[in-house]
């Protein structure tokens, strides 16, 4: 009789494309699925993160009993549960997709020393990404570290076979211990908290079906004209699945096979493409600079001058800089669970250069709100902003955020929308509404400083004090350089 498959979701929550559960099947005997909630992961959920899951193991649960198998949800240390698991049903094969993140590489390899003990092994398979970062190394050998020549040997190197589909039964071992609810988690907002996810569910649908829908929406709407709409946060110009690609909902390659044999034209697909192997670069970085979350990559900025100032950063939070097109995105943010990626570039560049407030406060508020929050890609884009990644943004490059607000949103509707304390100033005013003459805005009954804040740092001021920091670290004056428009 074929011994029993465990097979651990973790980052992989969907059933095609899913290499470990095809391994897991290839066995031939029954399977056992489980997801630990693992109170020992060394960094916890951030809140919008956990609500989503809590959807999306919902979504698993109901898919995987529709073809004969219930997913076993456990809450307590993985270290000790999936050896103690595979010892009690005897298993076979362990299988898990492989993840990069640095405490979950070590918690991989405590499970794999444990399960050797046991005269078993963890068999990690390929499901976060197109390739695995150790395959990829430059023509020196070391790791990259600029995304241009990495996205074109990831191309060359990347194998496009077309997804796996999710199979029609899976024959389902009996779980050896009681499942724990997962409502008993607490995954979702409760009293007396207030519910701070009540428009979520307006715009997402957590689960595989939700992510292939969208995927499918994305591909018949919005490809086609990806390169022009998706700077523009007043539309819906973005595909938005960045959260179901977080939770592998969807598989990258299945993003990348569904987009690259689609019959749409254009440069939007080639932009979009382009937009996943930064995606994978991230992925690259954390890797092999697993420090990337808590360290800047380049090291002179180990010194930078911060000025932490609480005052700032609550008012960044809240949305409440006077800066329209940030106080917007932050708003956005904080009411979805997302913000528009040309406004996450923005809000960062004000944070880190006009606030001179730390990257990782900006990093961490991200973590804690963000639906998509991905330690690869937050740390990666915030050091990029930054300007102390590998491949960054310099950070004499400040962004303008009234010629970003001009540009991008040139009608005012994005901020309309999430700022209506600003919904009658005129296009010409609504992105510098200190700059408004005092007739424009008593028509639109806007009083600043109490209606709508002044802008909290002085964009000048922060612009000629963030080049000083620079300078301080650089030992180089960069009174030449500025704002990106």
């Amino acid at each position: 009789m074929t011994a029993p498959a465990l097979l651990w979701f973790r980052q992989d929550l969907r059933l095609a494309d899913n290499p470990a559960l095809h391994a897991a099947l290839a066995e031939g005997g029954e399977i056992l699925p489980v997801f630990i909630h693992d109170t020992a992961a060394e960094r916890g959920l951030g809140g919008a993160s956990a609500w989503w899951l809590h959807h999306s193991l919902t979504a698993l649960s109901a898919a995987l009993e529709k073809r004969g198998a219930a997913l076993l949800t456990l809450r307590g240390d993985a270290k000790a549960l999936i050896p103690e698991l595979a010892a009690k049903i005897g298993a076979g094969g362990i299988h898990a997709g492989r993840m990069v993140e640095p405490w979950a590489r070590r918690r991989d390899e405590a499970v794999h020393k444990a399960l050797e003990k046991q005269g078993r092994k963890l068999e990690l398979h390929t499901s976060q990404v197109l390739i695995e970062p150790h395959r990829l190394r430059s023509g020196a050998g070391s790791p990259y570290a600029v995304y241009t020549p990495f996205a074109k040997a990831a191309m060359e190197r990347y194998e496009p076979r077309p997804p796996i589909p999710a199979p029609g039964k899976i024959p389902g071992a009996t779980p050896p211990v009681k499942p724990e609810p997962v409502a008993s988690w607490h995954l979702l907002p409760r009293a007396p908290v207030p519910d701070w996810a009540k428009e979520f569910p307006a715009r997402w649908t957590p689960g595989e079906a939700g992510a292939l829908k969208k995927l499918g929406a994305f591909i018949e709407d919005g490809l086609k004209n990806y390169d022009s709409r998706r700077d523009l946060p007043g539309i819906d110009g973005s595909s938005s699945l960045s959260p179901h690609l977080h939770w592998g909902e969807v598989s990258p390659r299945q993003v990348f096979h569904a987009v690259s044999e689609s019959k749409v034209t254009g440069k939007g697909a080639e932009v979009f493409l382009k937009e996943i192997l930064w995606r994978e670069f991230s992925y690259h970085l954390l890797w092999h600079r697993p420090e990337m979350p808590e360290k800047p990559l380049r090291h002179e900025y180990s010194h930078f001058p911060w000025k932490p100032d609480a005052a700032l950063l609550t008012a960044w939070q809240q949305g409440r800089t006077g800066y329209p097109i940030v106080d917007a995105g932050m708003r956005q943010l904080w009411r979805t669970g997302w913000m528009h990626n040309r406004v996450r570039m923005i809000v960062a560049s004000l944070l880190v250069k006009h606030m001179l407030q730390p990257w990782h406060q900006g990093e961490a508020w991200f973590w804690d709100t963000l639906v998509d929050a991905d330690l690869a890609s937050n740390a990666a884009n915030w050091q990029w902003v930054a300007g102390c990644g590998t491949d960054a943004a310099p950070y004499f490059r400040i962004f303008n955020p009234m010629l970003q607000g001009e540009k991008f949103d040139p009608d005012g509707d994005y901020v309309r929308r999430w700022v209506p304390e600003l919904a009658k100033v005129p296009a010409k005013w609504i992105h510098k509404p200190w700059e408004a003459p005092d007739i424009v805005l008593a028509q639109a009954g806007l009083r600043l400083g109490r209606d709508y804040p002044l802008p909290v740092v002085d964009h000048a001021k922060g612009r000629a004090r963030a080049l000083a920091a620079l300078a301080e670290v650089t030992g180089k004056s960069r009174q030449g350089g500025g704002d990106e428009g």
